[in-house]
């Protein structure tokens, strides 16, 4: 048995041998087969030669639409210049690493090369009309692969907690713990963020806009400019959004308004607060519009037992445009709990609405506004959508049971006092007409 299966493999290699030495018409197989093998050496050397060339940053740059846009960014940034003296080029962030993915993006890649042959990104004006496409392609990428370019080169494994700040560590640790994709929390590490309209264009879409009538109380939706009349083009100040004032006049697309609030007695006073004590914008105005007795009457004044500073319980009234103003707060704090939920999640869990107080919130706001990307109008609807319900409006309890939730202690009389304020704007204005 063990014989006869030896002669069949020694017959089976003679003729194979045969074979392959048997001169053919021309030449022999096993001459074809030693070339073939040699062409595909050299074929598989020069494709991935030329692949290896397209994963330089030579290679990324020769095009000026890269060249003279995110290359330039780049410069500015830690990957670019740092103390470990580690640069961190294109092809580094931009292509896989490993061989299957590497083709799979090079063939994706051939996108690119058409755009740059008709021209779609070929100037400044292009190219930021196209940024969030192009962003939001490559976070998308990132965010599917679980950033697996950063981890070439950083690791949660490799990281020194002791060396982190301590809001740092508990950030790192929990993404390390849910291998988090680290574009969540670092967008715009390396390239500036795109610049949007954010989501202005829908908060536009889900509040009810009002026509402005004398006498009555609106909220403003957006930021808007003041005048100190109904024509003039001169600015006197900006008001802020989700800022409620009541209208006292109307006169060719501007309204002029009464604004109640309070100011400190530092410089010229120029930021209205909402009440006093607690820093939540209203308003600012130009110096000379805060320093005018016209524009601003002041009513009294109180000192902060915290601060040892003077507060000034004043009334503001300007013109601002009579666009974008709404009869209800409803939907604009809907729509900031809703952006707050879904923007200001992804890095860590949020801090309950309610965890800090008013004059508290801005500092927390600011440090988590460099990881995400929000228009001015969205920021400041946000911040003071927090600063309402933070634990300085928060209900009450005991012997301020009575106290209507959402207003701060000691805040029935500035309400009161809005009131009265509206009534007599109310009467004075009943004969006014558009």
């Amino acid at each position: 048995m063990i014989r006869n299966f030896i002669l069949y493999v020694l017959r089976f290699l003679r003729e194979l041998w045969q074979t392959l030495s048997r001169p053919a018409r021309y030449i022999s197989l096993g001459v074809i087969t030693t070339v073939s093998f040699l062409m595909g050496i050299i074929f598989w050397g020069g494709f991935n030669t030329a692949l290896e060339f397209t994963n330089t940053e030579a290679f990324c740059i020769s095009c000026h639409e890269m060249r003279d846009n995110v290359y330039q960014e780049l410069q500015g940034t830690v990957h670019w210049s740092n103390h470990s003296g580690v640069r961190a080029t294109c092809p580094d962030c931009h292509v896989p690493h490993n061989w299957t993915n590497k083709i799979a993006r090079k063939m994706q890649a051939s996108k690119e090369v058409w755009a740059m042959i008709f021209g779609t990104i070929d100037t400044r004006e292009k190219f930021e009309a196209r940024r969030i496409d192009l962003a939001s392609n490559e976070w998308a990428r990132f965010s599917a692969n679980k950033s697996l370019e950063c981890k070439n080169c950083h690791s949660y494994d490799s990281m020194k907690w002791e060396d982190m700040s301590p809001l740092a560590q508990k950030q790192m640790k929990g993404a390390a713990a849910r291998d988090q994709s680290c574009i969540d929390c670092h967008k715009g590490i390396a390239h500036h963020l795109p610049v949007t309209d954010g989501r202005t264009h829908q908060l536009l879409s889900v509040v009810s806009i009002s026509i402005p009538e004398v006498g009555k109380n609106y909220f403003v939706v957006l930021q808007k400019p003041l005048y100190m009349d109904a024509t003039t083009k001169e600015e006197a100040g900006e008001l802020n959004i989700a800022t409620e004032i009541t209208v006292t006049e109307k006169s060719e697309g501007r309204v002029k308004f009464r604004l109640a609030g309070w100011r400190k007695r530092i410089g010229a006073g120029r930021i209205i607060n909402e009440d006093f004590g607690i820093n939540i914008k209203e308003a600012e105005l130009t110096k000379a519009a805060a320093k005018s007795d016209d524009v601003v009457k002041v009513l009294e004044e109180k000192e902060d037992d915290l601060t040892g500073l003077t507060w000034q319980k004043v009334t503001v009234d300007l013109w601002t445009d009579a666009s974008e103003l709404t009869d209800s707060a409803t939907g604009l704090w809907d729509f900031a709990a809703t952006t707050y939920r879904e923007s200001c999640s992804q890095c860590h869990s949020q801090p309950d609405v309610a965890h800090f107080d008013a004059n508290t919130w801005p500092g927390m706001f600011n440090g988590m506004i460099a990881f995400v990307n929000m228009d001015d109008d969205t920021q400041n609807l946000v911040l003071k959508y927090l600063q309402f319900h933070s634990s300085t409006y928060a209900e009450p309890h005991g012997s301020d049971a009575e106290k209507k939730p959402g207003e701060p202690i000691g805040a029935e009389q500035t309400k009161a006092d809005e009131s009265t304020i509206a009534g007599e704007i109310a009467d004075s204005s009943s004969d006014s007409v558009w």
